[in-house]
């Protein structure tokens, strides 16, 4: 089966299952998404739903994160794993928000992967999501789900990332990249393909 082929089969089941998938990190603007994807990194969505709303009631804003020490931010994030590192990470960020871009969180990835801990990834989040850019951030779900279903052979994010930007249209990255994660979730995680998984099934790798 082509490659192209295995898109079309993968867009449609994951269509089919989230016809309109919202972000599953809880925000309310790009300033509190920008924080709650820094923190998803090895952690759930589900654990960082829990820790974010205290955070932001704290810490609202650039300038309110800014004004706290990282011994503060950690108490709040103190379940979201490599707090002391995250704590720093956030406030240095707020600081450069601030001090660099007025208190707002700038609107391209060059800008964004300079603050500090934001790679690619959370960047790319950050321009679908909350600026509605064309971007399609691979993360290890998408990362592992791609080379499962034969859609890429890439060894690293960027060359999956690449893959997966050519065998889809444009118009459907920032949708299709939260659809893989969901199906990630539930039904094709890292220890093997549940029998609820469509694509692996049509695809024949299950």
């Amino acid at each position: 089966m082509l490659r192209v082929e295995k898109a079309a089969i993968v867009l449609e089941e994951l269509s089919r299952a989230y016809p309109e998938p919202g972000c599953p990190l809880n925000h309310h603007d790009p300033f509190t998404l920008l924080v709650a994807v820094m923190l998803s990194a090895q952690c759930t969505d589900a654990r960082v739903n829990k820790v974010t709303p205290a955070l932001f009631r704290a810490a609202p804003t650039p300038q309110a994160m800014a004004a706290m020490s990282w011994q503060e931010v950690r108490e709040y994030i103190a379940t979201c794993g490599l707090t002391e590192t995250k704590a720093k990470r956030l406030v240095a960020t707020a600081q450069q928000l601030v001090s660099l871009h007025g208190g707002v969180v700038p609107a391209t990835f060059e800008e964004l992967e300079a603050l500090p801990g934001v790679g690619h990834k959370t960047a790319g989040v950050v321009m679908a999501q909350a600026f509605g850019y064309a971007a399609f951030p691979v993360d290890t779900h998408i990362f592992r789900l791609a080379r499962r279903w034969g859609l890429s052979r890439g060894k690293t994010v960027e060359k999956v990332e690449a893959d997966l930007k050519k065998l889809f249209p444009k118009e459907c990255w920032n949708t299709l990249h939260v659809q893989f994660v969901l199906w990630g979730r539930e039904h094709c995680p890292a220890r093997g393909c549940r029998p609820t998984c469509r694509v692996c099934s049509r695809l024949g790798v299950a």
